[in-house]
């Protein structure tokens, strides 16, 4: 499984807990990936780690954001936008090893990919004022 695979992974169960209480998430998290079947074991270790990492993290992120986002509120983001910044987000502030431009890159790519036309533009000005 690549690295842009599973960040695409990641970013759709960390989507998921837009919908659902955070006690449902680890049952959410579990039939996202039973979705995936050719998951490696490797990948659905790091990907729940990384998961359960983010949610925890998910008020410090969101501060984060607030506080940043000159004009724009979590509150008013898009759900698939906002996701897509946490995530990147908490890469650029938690993982060393994901290189800052690395991390908003992937980021505009989900945008393109999951988002709006906007949503591209957004995501990146938005992560922008992390760097």
């Amino acid at each position: 499984m690549t690295r842009r695979h599973i960040r695409e992974t990641i970013f759709k169960m960390i989507f998921r807990a837009e919908f659902f209480e955070r006690e449902e998430l680890p049952e959410q998290f579990e039939l996202a990936e039973s979705e995936l079947a050719n998951l490696d074991e490797d990948s659905r270790v790091y990907i729940d780690r990384k998961c359960a990492d983010i949610i925890e993290h998910m008020d410090e992120l969101d501060e984060a954001i607030n506080s940043r986002a000159h004009g724009w509120k979590t509150s008013r983001m898009s759900k698939v936008d906002l996701s897509i910044i946490r995530l990147a987000l908490y890469e650029m502030q938690h993982e060393e090893e994901v290189p800052v431009k690395v991390a908003i890159n992937e980021a505009v790519e989900l945008a393109k990919k999951y988002g709006t036309d906007e949503s591209p533009s957004f995501v990146n000005g938005i992560l922008a004022k992390f760097v």
